[in-house]
């Protein structure tokens, strides 16, 4: 995680990602929660802004994006959402899986490195095709 970007972030989504880690460490009390420490630590660096403050280029929940493989060039477009709303078949990642907790806060033109079993992908933050906060969504 690049600790100096700046994060942008509704209140309402830092609570309920708050929230959500709690419930993770309580579910799953027995197992490691090293997937949920970068998602803790974005969240407390986080700078707390209006929905009508959010900078459009920002990611942020319910974002639909554009990304580019570095290396091979290949497109890929995800929508960032909570894990109830996943679904892999709709490109939907939660915000629990490893590159949903990658790309959270990321703006477009950023370069981010995203660990993978076979080593690391670097993906640039091509577009943001839809944020709630832009479109008016405030309640998504």
């Amino acid at each position: 995680m690049n600790n100096t970007r700046k994060i942008y972030m509704t209140n309402a989504d830092k609570e309920r990602l708050q929230k959500l880690i709690i419930k993770e460490k309580e579910l799953h009390w027995n197992m490691g929660k090293e997937y949920l420490g970068g998602l803790e630590q974005e969240l407390e660096r986080a700078q707390i802004i209006s929905p009508q403050d959010v900078p459009s280029d920002v990611i942020t929940m319910n974002s639909k994006v554009l990304l580019e493989d570095l290396e091979t060039g290949e497109e890929m477009t995800y929508t960032l959402v909570y894990p109830e709303d996943a679904d892999v078949l709709e490109d939907k990642i939660s915000v629990l899986a490893p590159v949903g907790t990658a790309i959270l806060g990321y703006q477009v033109g950023d370069i981010l490195d995203w660990s993978v079993p076979d080593g690391v992908v670097r993906l640039r933050v091509k577009e943001i095709l839809y944020q709630p906060e832009a479109a008016g969504d405030f309640e998504l």
